[in-house]
């Protein structure tokens, strides 16, 4: 099992003062962002050591993917079998797109479901219609559609929550997802999006296990490319990411996002 904690250092310490003084936050600002306490940060500048499950905000608040010097120990924490015995391996993906879409789903949903839970957690501080925009720190901000920004309130978050949650719940059973509706695609797309800095170390790894199975077919240029294989087209992201327009009568407006329109797998 891992460590559960990464183990301080001066210099870590001096790299993430140097870093928040560079974005221009004060330590009361980076601790909030991060979700801890003002002495908790100041023990990180200090060169004290950092949980495991505070790795993430922190990483986040800094706009940084990893800590700096962990890169190594990013990638031997990531056994490949522990993936594949985690109760939300999917082998019904793995059989129907690969290994990396299974374990990009595992890694994924995790840092999805915190996502939403952190920013549920700052609308229900605030005034009711508040929507992710009007955060100071919004951990989904950025992965979700802008032309619908607004929309983006403590309702719709609980519905994305439960999308989720009902993909793992699938995945655990060993059943292969089905998307009838925009909100559906959308969340496995952001399974997919928030899985893709920590699948960068695996790949080498299950390309390895790929060469020395007797039947090679992994392709780590292409890894990304499962939740298209599962829709059998890319609408997701000609009409939500690539800066269109939509219309009300459009069906990937937001108007339309839980509404069954299509059957996928």
């Amino acid at each position: 099992m891992s460590a559960k904690i990464i183990k301080g250092s001066a210099e870590l310490g001096l790299k993430i003062r140097t870093r928040r003084n560079e974005l221009g936050l004060t330590i009361e600002d980076a601790a909030s962002r991060a979700g801890v306490g003002t002495k908790t940060w100041s023990r990180y500048e200090a060169g004290e050591s950092i949980r495991r499950d505070k790795i993430l905000p922190v990483c986040k608040t800094l706009n940084w993917h990893v800590l700096p010097g962990q890169e190594e120990t990013v990638h031997e924490d990531n056994n490949i079998d522990e993936y594949r015995t985690s109760s939300l391996w999917s082998q019904a993906l793995a059989d129907c797109c690969g290994e990396a879409a299974a374990v990009s789903f595992v890694i994924g949903s995790d840092i999805l479901l915190d996502n939403i839970t952190q920013d549920l957690e700052s609308l229900s501080r605030r005034p009711k219609g508040t929507h992710i925009g009007e955060l100071e720190l919004s951990w989904l901000k950025d992965s979700l559609p802008a032309q619908f920004l607004m929309q983006y309130d403590y309702d719709f978050l609980c519905y994305l929550k439960a999308t989720l949650i009902r993909y793992r719940e699938q995945a655990a059973d060993g059943d292969l997802f089905v998307a009838h509706t925009v909100a559906e695609e959308l969340t496995l797309y952001l399974i997919m999006e928030e899985s893709e800095f920590l699948m960068e170390s695996i790949l080498p790894d299950l390309e390895q296990d790929e060469t020395d199975s007797e039947e090679c077919y992994f392709d780590a240029a292409n890894w990304a490319d499962w939740p298209f294989d599962l829709f059998d087209d890319m609408d997701i992201v000609t009409f939500l990411y690539s800066g269109h327009y939509l219309d009300k009568d459009h069906p990937y407006h937001f108007d339309h996002w839980q509404e069954a329109q299509f059957y996928i797998r």
